[in-house]
């Protein structure tokens, strides 16, 4: 019986990226059909408006995540800042399991905390404050009520607006602040982190109240793939060609 465990993020499916949805779709009837459970860490999509979002080229997408939870492979989805409003009838249609911001899992042993990563990137001022108002209920009940068309419109332009923001921002502000990390480890009581969000895929240790303590961050899938695989006592981040 296959024991690994396999968490991937930032993977940012578009329409207009037909070969990352090809990598995407043979890892899951490949490798991650072997899979004891396969943990998508957010960002799945370049961005989701809504579980009515019927963009020509991602149907594929959840027609496969399907297949492989009806082969019994538990799919585990954490969302991210730029699909944030998938929701229940996306659990429905592919058999995933929804998570919250944060998640215990237990590998090997240990447990190990697992997030997106954007809330640890507490310097991001800016950012911390849009994704208020985004995660705000009232703002999505607004935002879903528009037709699906205003909803596409307004997603391209605060996605324009935001990699406009990223350019003029310093890299430091938009990596995770340690204080941040510090406090993640002190809530959750773990020794292990796992995320996203950053785009700096890598292994971090650091010391907590003497323990020492490991940080692995999942790389994007926009240059190669990135899957964090977890077996045994082994703990290995791979990168995937696109």
């Amino acid at each position: 019986m296959n024991t690994e465990q396999l968490f991937i993020s930032d993977l940012h499916l578009d329409p207009a990226r037909p070969e990352a949805i090809a990598l995407f779709l043979d890892f899951l009837q490949n490798r991650a059909a072997k899979a004891a459970a396969l943990y998508i860490l957010g960002d799945l999509f370049e961005y989701w408006v809504g579980d009515d979002d019927d963009r020509i080229g991602l149907a594929p997408v959840l027609a496969a995540l399907r297949t492989l939870t009806d082969r019994g492979v538990p799919v585990f989805f954490m969302a991210g800042n730029r699909d944030f409003l998938i929701g229940t009838r996306f659990a429905q249609i592919t058999g995933c399991t929804l998570l919250g911001d944060t998640h215990l899992v237990q590998l090997d042993g240990q447990m190990a905390v697992l997030m997106h990563g954007d809330t640890l990137c507490t310097d991001d001022r800016p950012y911390q404050q849009l994704r208020g108002m985004l995660r705000n209920p009232q703002w999505q009940h607004q935002f879903l009520s528009q037709p699906l068309a205003e909803r596409r419109a307004q997603a391209e332009s605060l996605r324009a607006e935001s990699q406009n923001a990223t350019r003029e921002k310093a890299e430091a502000i938009m990596d995770v602040n340690p204080e941040a990390v510090t406090a993640c480890f002190h809530e959750h009581g773990v020794t292990l982190l796992i995320h996203g969000h950053t785009h700096r895929p890598g292994q971090h240790t650091l010391s907590v109240d003497g323990q020492t303590c490991t940080r692995l961050v999942l790389g994007d899938w926009y240059t190669q793939g990135s899957v964090l695989s977890a077996s045994a006592d082994t703990l290995s981040l791979e990168a995937l060609p696109l």
